[in-house]
């Protein structure tokens, strides 16, 4: 928790410099699920991409001359083997469900540093 503080302040600093630098209030949109690959006129190159806010009623479009996907692992790919209290804890959140992937997959990119995350989970008994 005490890093917070200092990704925090960081982040307003690149936000600042990149007001400074581009003229615009805001480039920068945070917490948009992306579940849609616009293609271009020959169905080679993404164009777009199109979203909605997870916290309020909007739909956002970005449009692009190139587009880096650059998401989370997946959570949860193999059931767990922990039964009773252990069943389906995970250490990573649990809405890392692989969406990147299936953006890229959907657009026809080539996948590359696939990663799939596993924490053996340990529990005491009794």
């Amino acid at each position: 928790e005490s890093y917070k503080v200092i990704v925090a302040e960081a982040g307003k600093k690149a936000l600042e410099t990149n007001r400074a630098a581009t003229g615009m209030a805001q480039n920068h949109y945070e917490r948009v699920f992306i579940v849609k690959a616009v293609m271009d006129t020959n169905g080679k190159n993404v164009a777009a991409a199109i979203g909605f806010s997870t916290r309020e009623n909007k739909i956002y479009s970005f449009k692009a001359k190139a587009m880096l996907c650059a998401t989370a692992g997946a959570v949860n790919c193999f059931r767990p083997r922990s039964v009773g209290e252990g069943m389906g804890r995970t250490w990573y959140p649990v809405f890392c469900a692989g969406s990147g992937y299936a953006f890229g997959m959907q657009a026809g990119a080539e996948l590359t540093l696939m990663e799939n995350r596993f924490v053996p989970a340990r529990f005491k008994d009794g």
